[in-house]
């Protein structure tokens, strides 16, 4: 590992110089790599170290175990491309460039509405610092051929899914290995059917036609540990946003047959989103604990190659689960939301907050939780500071670094926590302490008449479902709730909320 041993070097040579340090790293030869693990529409209650009684996760339970456990972790938004938005930028919706999913049309048949060309996001970070930085999953963050591609955001390798759309189906014709596609071995067909009337929904043949020969997770898998292979002698940023367990309901076969019998079962025929499934159920559960093999593989691999105690391990989903039913889901069945009111597309709770895991060998003390309010726009401080470069945090970034709380030290609670979307109705939302206020019904159709806004309020602490808006008994505490929203939405042109913009 000659690299390592230059870098070794070198980090020795500026610590005697400097003296002393106050980064995280001080202690450390080089740089910690990172590996941030990101699930798409998983639950907080979807982890068995999060409370999941139905099926395990062993993997994600040991990051848990030998590393921390944020229990009041929030998403960068309630859907999918706004989410990664915050956690790529350190923006909040008020702020960010991205702040609804949206397609992206000019000249391409596929991707979002991409980052522009001059945004300062992670990897670009990490990359001027040496890091090497690779995507395997999900980007949805720029169509190809637009500024906000994988290879224009600073990473250097990508494998996987530039569109939100194409990755509705687990067994896609062709994958994005960085800007050129590669055909896969699939028949095509659309990610949305429904059964015909005459077909035998208990028949496991009617379902063949929804299956192919090549698992998009299982490449994009193999891709990512390729690539920590590829640079275990230099510092990594390893992005690793799975579609999993996003709909359709796909997995292959064998990771079902455990499941088989396990649960209550109605086949799912089509009519409300997505593909047919005949054990809906035994599906999820055997797409997720798949996933929690995959990532069982990356820590066997970071630790074969000798890099365990210098590897950063974070794992966390871009929103709440699915509303119920949807493509034949059932998260009341496996209580994916806990006990969280709202599901994906709410800024309740259960829409946006989420299982958050962090492991550090050596620096961050095993089995520990920490009820901090944090959020995917601290991601950004939090691992500049980790690595040692906080002063290359942005002046003017929304995200508070709480690498203090994962090593142990005390910190100051965070001041607020603001979200807001343009979809699912118009939203707003913002956290001071246990008072979290909500706005609905903010971006009615352009016909549509605007309605006087109301803003509802809950006291967390006794009330976490937020069953009961307590807005009239408290008008001071809701006093400086308004004037937070107001002063945290900025104007986009491209994102309006027509209750707060006209």
């Amino acid at each position: 590992m000659r690299v390592r041993a230059i870098l070794i070097a070198i980090a020795v040579t500026v610590g005697v110089a400097i003296g002393k340090s106050s980064s995280a790293t001080a202690a450390s030869a080089v740089p910690p790599n990172i590996v941030f693990i990101l699930a798409d529409d998983l639950g907080y209650g979807d982890l068995s170290c999060f409370g999941q009684t139905k099926f395990r996760t062993p993997n994600i339970d040991r990051i848990a175990a030998e590393g921390i456990k944020l229990t009041t972790h929030y998403s960068g938004a309630a859907v999918c491309a706004p989410s990664r938005c915050a956690l790529m930028t350190g923006l909040h919706n008020g702020h960010g460039p991205i702040r609804e999913n949206r397609q992206w049309k000019p000249q391409v048949s596929e991707g979002q509405w991409p980052l522009p060309a001059d945004a300062v996001v992670i990897p670009k970070l990490l990359k001027a610092m040496g890091y090497t930085t690779g995507a395997f999953g999900k980007w949805g963050l720029g169509a190809p051929a637009s500024s906000g591609e994988p290879l224009k955001q600073g990473i250097d390798r990508f494998f996987g899914y530039n569109c939100q759309a194409v990755a509705h189906n687990f067994y896609p014709t062709q994958l994005w290995d960085n800007d050129k596609t590669i055909a896969l071995n699939n028949p095509r067909f659309p990610a949305h059917q429904k059964l015909p009337e005459t077909a035998n929904i208990k028949d496991p043949a009617t379902y063949a036609g929804f299956r192919g020969n090549q698992y998009a997770p299982d490449l994009i898998g193999e891709q990512a540990l390729k690539f920590i292979r590829d640079n275990k002698e230099r510092p990594f940023f390893l992005f690793y946003p799975t579609t999993v367990p996003h709909l359709a309901l796909q997995v292959p076969e064998e990771s079902v047959k455990p499941f088989e019998g396990k649960f209550p079962e109605e086949p799912y025929p089509g009519g409300r989103g997505y593909l047919p499934n005949r054990t809906p159920r035994a599906t999820y559960a055997a797409m997720v604990t798949r996933m929690d093999r995959e990532v069982g593989r990356v820590m066997d691999l970071v630790k074969e190659l000798g890099l365990d105690d210098n590897t950063i391990f974070i794992f966390t989903s871009d929103n709440g689960p699915l509303y119920d039913q949807l493509g034949g889901t059932d998260t009341d069945f496996f209580n994916s939301a806990h006990a969280f009111r709202g599901r994906k597309g709410s800024l309740y709770e259960g829409g946006v907050r989420v299982p958050c895991v962090v492991r550090w060998k050596g620096k961050i003390a095993p089995g520990v939780e920490s009820a901090r309010v944090t959020g995917f726009e601290d991601w950004m401080p939090t691992l500049l500071e980790l690595v040692g470069a906080a002063d290359k945090t942005p002046p003017n970034v929304d995200g508070v670094s709480f690498a203090p709380t994962l090593l142990g030290k005390s910190q100051p609670p965070r001041p607020f926590l603001y979200r807001e979307t343009p979809g699912y109705g118009g939203q707003q939302s913002v956290r001071v302490g246990d008072w979290k206020a909500v706005r609905q019904k903010l971006n009615p159709g352009p016909k549509a008449k605007l309605q006087p806004i109301a803003t509802e309020l809950y006291d967390l602490s006794k009330d976490p479902s937020e069953t009961t808006d307590v807005a009239a008994q408290h008008p001071e505490v809701l006093a400086r709730m308004v004037a937070l929203l107001k002063e945290q939405h900025t104007k986009s042109d491209l994102f309006p909320i027509r209750a707060l913009d006209d």
